[in-house]
């Protein structure tokens, strides 16, 4: 717990994401808000004697055929992942040299901006994030300041929730990391507009999602982080980045309670550490009280505080501006 000014404070709780991934986070933070508030009865007493399920490695819930793939096309795609990584784009690397940690700048639209968006999203058959993702590859490669003709490969990860698609279907709240990723890369240049570039992104990710890369990869893309983990020299400038951006299929979708204001909390940021192997920016996307409520996770030093707002800046005006 950390003391602020005007008698508030700041609770944060570090869990391993290999335990605890944003849909098991979510729920936590229910069961916590419950207790604190004694919603259920018990108030603050050992919740954690009750019985909790623990449940495999995504891998052992995987439905059967999902994730075959010839020992050739993997040697391929192993092959194909790695040399592609030599070809992404990157924003600027500030400091390379300094221990890392991560910050966050936040990225929010009033429910006016935030609903155009989203009906934007509806008309053309495509999911926030693909919009996210675009206006983020748009943003980067404005920052450069190169040609507008100028092209650059950029990598989007997209993270799935596949707990609804596993073999047995595991509850929503069910506690562990139940995520899977799609790599996908973009050729982004001045003057893109950024509704088609959306649904380039989307349809890429959609696409590859129905080829079911999100189980006949995971090995691969596993495999390859562990080693950039083991050896930061492979990826440029030892930055250990992996793409530009990460996004998640799909929003969390949140509505504030009157428990928020009886237990005097104001706001609540769920996230993940990205200082590690990962994007140089992670997005976590909250849709709260009908407003788009951003958490822009990015590895400090590696880029500066003052490097990422004028980035998620630009970000939020490109998508205002739609």
């Amino acid at each position: 717990m950390y003391q602020l000014e005007n008698e508030k404070s700041v609770v944060a709780l570090r869990i391993h994401t290999s335990a605890c991934d944003r849909a098991a986070a979510l729920a936590l933070l229910k069961k916590l808000l419950e207790l604190v508030s004694g919603e259920d009865g018990e108030g603050t007493e050992l919740e954690l004697l009750k019985k909790m399920e623990v449940g495999l490695g995504i891998e052992e819930y995987i439905p059967a055929g999902k994730a075959s793939k010839p020992f050739w096309a993997r040697g391929i795609d192993m092959v194909g992942y790695g040399l592609n990584s030599l070809r992404f784009s990157n924003l600027k690397f500030m400091d390379s040299e300094s221990t890392r940690g991560s910050q966050v700048v936040k990225l929010q639209l009033n429910k006016e901006e935030t609903d155009r968006i989203l009906d934007g999203c509806k008309t053309r058959d495509i999911k926030l994030c693909g919009l996210l993702a675009a206006a983020g590859l748009i943003a980067a490669h404005s920052s450069k300041g190169l040609n507008e003709n100028q092209w650059e490969k950029y990598a989007v990860v997209t993270l799935i929730n596949c707990r609804s698609i596993l073999d047995p279907v595991l509850s929503p709240d069910f506690p562990g990391f139940y995520h899977s990723a799609i790599l996908n890369t973009h050729d982004v240049k001045g003057g893109d507009v950024l509704w088609e570039l959306a649904k380039r992104s989307y349809t890429s990710f959609i696409n590859a999602k129905n080829n079911n890369k999100h189980f006949t990869d995971m090995g691969d893309l596993n495999f390859l982080m562990c080693r950039a983990i083991d050896n930061p020299g492979l990826t440029p400038s030892s930055s250990l980045r992996t793409s530009l951006i990460s996004v998640f299929e799909d929003p969390v979708i949140d509505t504030s309670s009157t428990v928020h204001q009886e237990i005097g909390l104001e706001d609540f940021i769920g996230c993940a550490s990205v200082h590690g192997v990962g994007p140089s920016i992670a997005i976590f996307d909250t849709i709260r009280d009908g407003q788009l409520d951003c958490a822009c996770v990015y590895p400090f030093p590696l880029h500066t505080r003052e490097q990422m707002q004028e980035l998620i800046g630009e970000m939020k005006k490109i998508l205002v501006d739609c």
